[in-house]
């Protein structure tokens, strides 16, 4: 099935760029022009991915992403952020409030597909997997679910990727490298301290449940999922 990319940037030009871009790829695109019309199509219906300026008249985007994750119906919902800011400690806010991806202006058209459909990779459920219990724990690959227990946990597609990645890979000392190189893609080119952010946002999930305990810092090494 084609993704569909909901697109909100206020600047026409720029939007109708990304927009030409994403349909020759062959992506469906819908498009807004601020936070309030993209809340609008939201409500309508869901797409695959939302491609999020930071800069928005009326509500920006950072202030967006943070209430679409804080939103059941919309908590999942991959989102990557448009930014001409690009400094670390722009970026990492923009992670802290739950984006996927960031991506800083100007860029390449051939970097953001690049980077698009790396984010709805990580964000599609892969059906060849099993799913995967370590205490009381429990990761429905198929479902895209989570479970402590019989409660659900909610999480981003990039959460859900990485808590993945480390179940399957239990009491192994994974370096940021190799989970950026795993969870992200080699080619996608993130700073190792963005696995630092998700994996406090991972730990905040699983904090409810006492799980995330499972998640051990290793000092001078990275870190390590506990097989208990």
């Amino acid at each position: 099935m084609t993704a569909r990319i909901l697109i909100v940037e206020d600047e026409a030009a720029i939007r109708e760029l990304l927009a030409v871009n994403l349909r020759h790829a062959g992506y469906v695109v819908t498009q807004a022009d601020s936070a309030e019309s993209a809340r609008q199509q939201l409500e309508a219906a869901l797409p695959d991915l939302v491609l999020l300026d930071w800069m928005l008249p009326g509500q920006s985007g950072v202030e967006f992403a943070k209430q679409l994750r804080a939103t059941p119906r919309t908590r999942e919902l991959p989102i990557m952020l448009l930014t001409a800011r690009a400094q670390e400690g722009d970026k990492l806010q923009g992670f802290e409030v739950g984006a996927d991806d960031y991506v800083t202006k100007p860029f390449s058209p051939r970097e953001l597909l690049a980077r698009v459909r790396a984010l709805l990779r990580r964000a599609a459920p892969d059906s060849l997997d099993e799913p995967v219990e370590i205490g009381g724990l429990r990761l429905e690959p198929d479902t895209f679910r989570v479970f402590a227990g019989d409660q659900p946990i909610s999480l981003s597609p990039t959460e859900f990727k990485l808590l993945h990645y480390f179940m399957k890979h239990a009491d192994r000392v994974l370096s940021r490298t190799k989970l950026l190189d795993n969870v992200w893609g080699d080619h996608v080119y993130i700073e190792e301290r963005t696995v630092d952010v998700h994996i406090r946002r991972l730990r905040l999930a699983l904090g409810p449940s006492g799980h995330d305990r499972l998640i051990e810092t290793v000092r001078g090494g990275g870190y390590r999922f506990l097989p208990r």
